[in-house]
This record gives C-alpha cells, structure tokens and sequence, in this order.
C-alpha cells in the first residue's frame, strides 16, 4: 500500500536531555536556526523511569525563547494529574506513556479537551494492541526503540518491524496520524527508521553532542532522506 503520510518530508525533533542545561535557551535557539520542527522535552520522575529530569517552570521559561513545536514527553506515572500544568506552560504536543496510564482513552481525552496534539507512546515491548482503541483519537504515536530512562543507548533493532506494522495499520485505517521514534537515532539508522514509517525522529546525543549543532541537524536530516 502506497505511504499516505500527510507530510511526505521528515520532521526532528531534538531532545533537550542532551543539552547543555547550563545554556538551555542557547541550544534551544541553535537547533531552531537549524531547522528543527520540534523540541523533544522529556519529563522523567524516577519513578516510572529510573532519571529525573525536568517539570512544568523549564517549559515556561523556554517557551519565550522558540517558536518550535514543544513536543512534551511525560514518563511519569498518572501523567493525568500533571498535563494541565504542561499545557499551561507551552506545550503544544503532549504524549503520555500508555503503560504508565490506567485510563488511557480518559488521559488522551484530557490532553484533547485541552486544545493541544495528543500523543501515546509505547515502550520496546509494548504491544500496538495496547492502541487499539485510541488510535483514531491520536495526533502522534512514539515509538521507543530504546528502553527509556536514559540518554545515549543504541537502538534495539528489533523495533524496526514495529514501526513498519505501525504504518501498515494506519494507512489501512487512513489516518493522518504521525509516527515518532526516539531512542538511539543517529545518522547510520535514520534512513533504516524513515524507511519503516516514521514522520518525526526524536534525537538527542546525535545533534546536541556533535559540537556543529546545525551541522548535526543539516547531516541527521539528509541521513533521514537516504532511505535505506
């Protein structure tokens, strides 16, 4: 079946889990000036996933600093309760974990109701079938193809087939919404990833560790666009 994307172009997402915390507003501006569609903000609590990173002030305080859209990654459990705070703050997209919901159509409905993109996201081992009956509610869905928690691990290769069956049950079911991969995206695995399904890659280490952030940008893209 022919790739129904609406957006045929590949879209980054940076992650500012590999930023320079100390200069967050000036990396947040380095990768805008690149070219960066999104700004990947993970939300860690140590309890759902071992780090601890961020919460509803740092958005705020970006928020001025960029005009991209702020692609808030809640890996927190009972995300429900925090979600107004994150939308308050300038999220534009927030995903939860469908893992760390107990009423998962109630919290994507929540995000909905708030006048913002909603996305789910699904661990390494995580079934599609745990998004089965919120799908077609779904701005985005996020694939993992790392364990989360951490920053700079390698890409679990057997995550791939998920993607292309992810793309192979929205093109059936004509939908519009956007698959997002984050974990491990480099530029000797974009092309691999982009050929599978995806519209968005979230990458961290691969833009923000590289030194030339638009150089990494620029380079991440075109590997993107080398479908392999």
């Amino acid at each position: 079946m022919a790739d129904k994307r609406i957006n045929p172009s590949i879209q980054l997402a940076p992650s500012i889990l590999a930023a320079d915390f100390a200069n967050l507003a000036r990396d947040v501006k380095k990768v805008e000036q690149a070219g960066a569609e999104y700004l990947h903000i993970d939300v860690m609590d140590g309890q759902f996933v071992p780090n601890i990173t961020i919460g509803p002030l740092v958005v705020q305080a970006l928020r001025p600093h960029s005009k991209m859209i702020f692609d808030v990654h809640l890996m927190i459990v009972e995300p429900g309760k925090y979600v107004a705070d994150f939308v308050q703050a300038g999220a534009d997209l927030v995903t939860v974990h469908a893992e760390a919901c107990s009423h998962l159509h109630r919290t994507v409905m929540q995000i909905k109701e708030l006048g913002v993109q909603a996305g789910v996201s699904l661990n390494p081992a995580t079934p599609l079938s745990a998004l089965e009956h919120v799908l077609p509610l779904l701005d985005l869905v996020l694939l993992m193809t790392v364990n989360p928690g951490f920053g700079g691990q390698k890409l679990i290769p057997q995550v791939l087939p998920k993607i292309k069956k992810m793309r192979k049950i929205i093109n059936q079911q004509e939908l519009s919404t956007q698959i997002q991969v984050d974990g491990g995206i480099s530029c000797e695995n974009a092309g691999l990833v982009v050929a599978a399904g995806a519209d968005i890659l979230v990458a961290g280490s691969a833009i923000f560790d590289a030194g030339d952030i638009k150089g990494a940008v620029q380079k991440l893209r075109q590997a993107a666009m080398q479908r392999q």
